[in-house]
């Protein structure tokens, strides 16, 4: 490995945990500080943490990954993704941002269930945080798979005395830096860090394709045409109706990210959230399209130029260590780790503050003070890492396989909850229990099962939303926490 490389990603992690090292200074203090920073983020902030905590190494992995095996036909996961985000920004992000200060200033989903809902605190409080401490293990799993695949592809070899693989390197060295400055800084360094990252992420992501196409050895672009897939730059190409369903409905999902819309109960004020969607959402429109060109870019460059890539979810970290100098791969590869632990660094905050607020807070320790609540925090964010180390050791898993079960696992269970709580004054607490245990249900079984036909979200969110109207209607509302 060239000492360039190295010495770009050592830059890299010292930035990381300086940044976690400077919030830890401002805002550890208290649970809410430690939690959300104090609900004061810059728009810029909350808009691009979002964003970077949202796309995960599956953007520069997952999906430049499909796109180079099926062809252009697997951009319409993106599209699905890009509609849901701005739906999400618009409907759920004001309403979340009101209502979880007014409704007792809860700092987590569980907890704003809770107050919404207060006749089914308890049940809505347990549920809810059981499923995000199960689906974030996996999900945050995936991340961990992203970065092994990276020490596997780029830095075999490089520690041979350990007795770790390289796969399993990749992971520990992954996981101890995400945990270093998680834990010491809480969301104010996840979400600073995750601003840093995502622009670290959205750079490489413009540049690697242009690079690829235009640089030497890709005949600007005009290779394209010669990949032997058939229909490769065709959107519709074997693309079926269940297919196209499947695809575009990730963008469900996004209603029910924990790690995602806790970004909007943090934003400054309601009136900064319009800003925040519009920074957001230009930012992902270039991610997910330097993504794209970077699939359909790199199996043109691979097979013009005669090359072999054993896992197409490589194809980015192949590209770097190729086309560009020593420093300037250190760079792309830090994008890898940057979307990698951008939303590793999101999803261990989030299932701490549950296992935090809702299980230890409410059954073993409710007079638990700040310091105390912060220090299990920070003991509940290596146990949840712990658990998905053991998740990601198989060096089979797929980066997106995994992102797809925890996300539709998320957006069954939560995005009907989520919007009918905080647009739906009829709904009730029997409602929210019923919509939670079904979608979750739903998607596991369909799992578990391995049904396919469509994509596990689209029934999941189908069962949860009639589960919360049939029972909501039969069951005797609550106004105490209604939205006004």
């Amino acid at each position: 490995m060239q000492t360039g490389t190295l010495i770009s990603l050592a830059l890299y992690f010292l930035l990381m945990i300086a940044i976690g090292l400077w919030a830890w200074k401002r805002s550890t203090d208290t649970s809410e500080g430690y939690l959300l920073a104090g609900r004061n983020l810059h728009p810029a902030v909350a808009a691009l943490s979002a964003g970077a905590s949202d796309m995960s190494g599956w953007l520069l992995l997952g999906l430049p990954g499909a796109l180079y095996a099926a062809g252009l036909v697997e951009a319409w996961i993106g599209i699905g993704l890009f509609v849901g985000a701005l739906v999400n920004w618009i409907v759920v992000a004001p309403r979340l941002r009101a209502q979880t200060e007014k409704l007792g200033n809860a700092l987590t989903i569980p907890e704003f269930l809770a107050n919404r809902f207060p006749d089914k605190a308890t049940a809505l409080r347990v549920v809810s945080a059981l499923i995000v401490v199960i689906f974030f293990s996996v999900y945050t799993a995936a991340g961990l798979v992203g970065g092994g695949k990276l020490f596997a592809t780029s830095f075999a070899g490089l520690l041979p005395g350990l007795g770790l693989s390289d796969y399993m390197l990749g992971i520990w060295v992954t996981a101890l830096v995400v945990l270093a400055y998680t834990m010491v800084g809480g969301f104010l360094a996840v979400s600073l860090t995750d601003f840093v990252q995502g622009l670290i992420m959205v750079t490489a992501l413009v540049v690697m394709p242009l690079v690829v196409m235009f640089g030497p050895g890709g005949s600007a672009g005009g290779s394209l045409a010669e990949v032997p897939v058939e229909g490769f730059l065709s959107l519709t190409q074997g693309l079926t109706l269940l297919g196209f369903i499947s695809a575009v409905t990730w963008g469900l999902g996004y209603f029910g990210q924990p790690h995602i819309i806790v970004r909007f109960m943090a934003v400054r004020s309601v009136e900064a959230v319009a800003t925040a969607r519009t920074i957001g959402m230009t930012w992902m429109g270039v991610a997910l399209l330097g993504a794209i060109g970077i699939g359909l870019a790199g199996r043109a460059y691979v097979e013009r130029n005669g090359l072999v890539v054993e896992d197409p979810e490589t194809i980015f970290i192949v590209l770097a260590n190729l086309l560009f100098h020593p420093l300037v791969t250190g760079f792309l590869l830090a994008a890898l780790l940057a979307a990698i632990m951008s939303t590793i660094s999101s999803q261990l905050l989030v299932a701490s503050s549950s296992l935090t607020e809702d299980f230890y807070k409410l059954f073993f320790r409710k007079e638990a003070g700040e310091r105390e609540s912060v220090n299990v925090g920070r003991i509940c964010v290596a146990l949840v890492a712990l658990a998905a180390i053991v998740i990601a050791s198989d060096p089979d898993s797929k980066v997106l396989g995994l992102v797809a079960n925890a996300w539709a696992g998320f957006g069954a269970a939560f995005g009907p909850l989520i919007i009918l709580s905080l647009t739906w004054k009829r709904m009730t607490g029997a409602g929210a229990v019923a919509g939670l245990v079904t979608g979750a249900a739903v998607v596991m079984a369909w799992i578990a099962f391995d049904v396919g036909i469509v994509y596990e979200i689209v029934p999941g969110f189908i069962a949860a939303w009639i589960a919360i109207w049939l029972v909501s209607l039969a069951t005797r509302p609550t106004t105490e926490g209604a939205p006004t």
